[in-house]
């Protein structure tokens, strides 16, 4: 069966975990991502090593479906080199500082002459203008997408998400506009210049709170559990954020994740007024209308734990599954590898690397009918050069041995 993106050729000229999620991605859909190292390779294939002088799994989890070449794109048979492999891509991406690949006297104006077709795509940590030039990473991004400002809870500080949002977000919405070029050029024949920069990408993801943003200047928010507000959307705990009412439960025995998430539907009042134990509630005026339980979203989820917190998650899970109340176990890291429905629907994957053995790693949540995806094990430091440079390119083994030995590859 073919897949999706089968014919695709990616230049990956990405490190750490913005480019690298991106274009993982296009490798699973099936287009062949050839990843240009440095002959030293990614940065992120020594850092957070659990098994010495073994790829980390920082790397083998951002470059599955892979292959691996390496060159000293500095010198001027890499650049040579460079270009070749330019004219031969559909698309190249990387997310250096910005100009650096400029400075290498690669111009989108000098990439356009090299191959008119192909789809250039940047990822930075900003847009133009006075942030340009700031060092990125995954909680600056947060901290200046609006991510941080809303997360955590009102009387505490700023809050980081475990989820990589900056950087994993960032490499996902890449890919989204790599497609949508590589679509455009099916009618036009011609490549552009895709551009994005991990800001805006968090600022995407944190609409919600523009929006709440606007709302605020109309009154309080009703939905959120805060007594104050300012003219500023204020953090809110475990809030849903949206119109229907939810918090974060306690459950027995009280470990740390011993939590389900809850909301409270107005169909699902009564339910759970009987599951509670207090189906005097579910008629009683002060409680009965969503407008009424509003003011006292506190009591009410308060009411809601004394329940809960007397029960396993997974028990309290079944009752309020058996109610038809929308809900879900706070689920540990532990809990996520281990869960057989993840690995079922393939999405905890085991796979095999020639020297840190098997590893498990994150499956393609896009799920396509007629291209289905197979996880490999993520490429040894220039395993493919002689696949690349000598069937493909033509380069005889006299000069790769030469090209070797000067370091640029």
């Amino acid at each position: 069966m073919t897949k999706a993106l089968e014919g695709v050729r990616v230049l990956d000229m990405t490190h750490v975990q913005s480019g690298p999620s991106a274009t993982q991605l296009l490798a699973w859909l099936g287009a062949d991502v050839v990843k240009l190292e440095a002959p030293t390779g990614d940065i992120t294939r020594k850092q957070l090593r659990d098994i010495p002088d073994v790829d980390s799994l920082y790397f083998t989890m951002l470059n599955s479906n892979k292959r691996s070449i390496t060159l000293n794109t500095k010198s001027e048979r890499g650049k040579e080199i460079l270009t070749e492999l330019i004219r031969r891509s559909d698309v190249m991406v990387e997310n250096f500082g910005p100009g650096a690949v400029d400075r290498m006297g690669f111009t989108w104006d000098r990439i356009q002459e090299i191959n008119p077709r192909i789809i250039y795509a940047s990822i930075k940590g900003f847009g133009d203008g006075p942030y340009t030039n700031f060092k990125a990473y995954e909680v600056v991004a947060q901290a200046m997408g609006g991510s941080m400002a809303t997360t955590g809870f009102e009387d505490g500080p700023p809050t980081a998400t475990g989820a990589q949002i900056g950087d994993s977000g960032t490499g996902i919405h890449t890919a989204a506009g790599i497609l949508a070029a590589l679509f455009q050029r099916e009618s036009t024949g011609r490549g552009q210049r895709v551009n994005v920069a991990m800001q805006h990408a968090v600022l995407n993801l944190c609409r919600v709170k523009l929006r709440d943003q606007q709302r605020l200047t109309h009154g309080p928010l009703a939905e959120y559990p805060n007594e104050d507000f300012g003219d500023e959307v204020p953090r809110s705990g475990n809030a849903s954020g949206g119109g229907q009412p939810g918090w974060a439960v306690k459950c027995a025995p009280g470990g740390p994740n011993d939590y389900v998430y809850v909301i409270v539907q107005p169909v699902g009042w009564k339910p759970m007024a009987e599951l509670i134990g207090r189906p005097e509630m579910a008629d009683d005026p002060e409680w009965s209308t969503p407008e009424a339980r509003l003011p006292k979203l506190g009591k009410m989820f308060q009411l809601i734990e004394e329940w809960s917190s007397t029960l396993p998650k997974w028990e309290v899970l079944d009752q309020l599954n058996a109610h038809n109340i929308p809900c879900g176990p706070i689920l540990s890291t532990k809990e996520i590898i281990e869960d057989s429905s993840l690995v079922a629907n393939d999405m905890v994957v085991e796979v095999e690397h020639p020297r840190r053995g098997s590893y498990t790693t994150v499956g393609n949540p896009l799920k396509l009918s007629d291209s289905p995806t197979t996880i490999s094990g993520s490429p040894l430091l220039g395993e493919h050069n002689s696949d690349i440079y000598a069937d493909e390119l033509g380069l005889d083994a006299a000069e790769l041995a030469q090209l070797a030995e000067q370091g640029v590859i």
